[in-house]
C-alpha cells in the first residue's frame, strides 16, 4: 500500500495501541476508536504519538478510515462493530486482529467459537458489504509490528475472500517488515489460525515469553 492512508482502530488495548502507533510511524493518519470518545488510554496514546494521531467512538475510527482494524477482544468484537455501524464500514478494508478467547471460567482460556465457524466468518456474515481480512492475531503485540523481534524467517498468516483487500494488506504487513505472508484462502480458512491460539498460550508458558512465532517448513 503506497502513500498515506487513513486508518480506523477499533479497540484501545496493546494491540490496538501497538499497531496504531507504528502505523503513524510510518506516516498514516491514525484515529483509535472506544466506546466513548474520551477514553483516557485513548488520549494518552494520542498525546505519545503527535500530530498524526486521535481519538474518537467506534463509529468516529470507522467514519475517519479508509482501512479499519479490529483489534478489540473476539467476545466482543460484533457488539463494537455494530457500535461502530454496518454504514461506516461498508466498501472498506477491515482487518480482523481479533481472538475468540473467553476467560469466563479462569485460565486457560476457552474458544467461544471454533471447528464449523471463526470470529472472522462471523463478522463477514454480519457486514456483507466489507472486506474482511485476518490477519496477525497468532502473534503477540510486539512481534505483529516488528517481526525482527523474533530472529529468522517466520509467518504471518491471512485469510479473506476478496483477492484486492488481502494485497492491501499484505502491502501493510510488509511495511510492518513481514517477509513471509501465507495466504491460508478465503475466510473460512480463520478458523485454523483462530485455533492456534491454544497451543500459542501453552506456548508462551513453556517458553516463559511471549517473543516467539510459527513458521512452516516444507520438505
Amino acid at each position: 500500500m503506497d502513500g498515506s492512508v487513513r486508518i480506523g482502530i477499533l479497540g484501545t488495548g496493546v494491540v490496538g495501541q501497538t499497531i496504531g502507533g507504528k502505523l503513524t510511524e510510518l506516516g498514516h493518519d491514525v484515529k483509535l476508536g472506544s466506546r466513548t470518545a474520551t477514553n483516557e488510554k485513548a488520549a494518552k496514546w494520542v498525546a505519545q504519538y503527535g500530530s498524526r494521531a486521535s481519538q474518537g467512538t467506534f463509529a468516529d475510527a470507522a467514519s475517519f478510515g479508509e482501512v479499519v482494524f479490529n483489534c478489540t477482544s473476539g467476545m466482543v468484537s460484533l457488539e463494537a462493530l455494530h457500535s461502530a455501524g454496518a454504514a461506516n464500514l461498508a466498501g472498506k478494508v477491515l482487518v480482523d486482529v481479533s481472538n475468540p478467547l473467553d476467560f469466563s471460567r479462569g485460565m486457560p482460556p476457552t474458544l467461544s467459537v471454533c471447528n464449523s465457524d471463526s470470529i472472522a466468518e462471523q463478522i463477514q456474515r454480519e457486514f456483507p458489504e466489507t472486506k474482511v481480512v485476518k490477519t496477525l492475531n497468532t502473534m503477540n503485540a510486539g512481534v505483529m509490528v516488528k517481526p525482527s523481534l523474533v530472529p529468522g524467517d517466520h509467518d504471518v498468516f491471512m485469510s479473506g475472500n476478496d483477492a484486492d483487500a488481502k494485497s492491501q494488506v499484505s502491502g501493510l504487513l510488509r511495511s510492518f517488515g513481514w517477509k513471509t505472508i501465507v495466504d491460508l484462502g478465503d475466510i473460512s480458512s480463520a478458523r485454523g489460525a483462530e485455533m492456534l491460539l491454544p497451543i500459542w498460550l501453552r506456548l508462551m508458558g513453556t517458553f516463559k515469553t511471549a517473543t516467539f512465532n510459527f513458521h512452516i517448513a516444507r520438505g
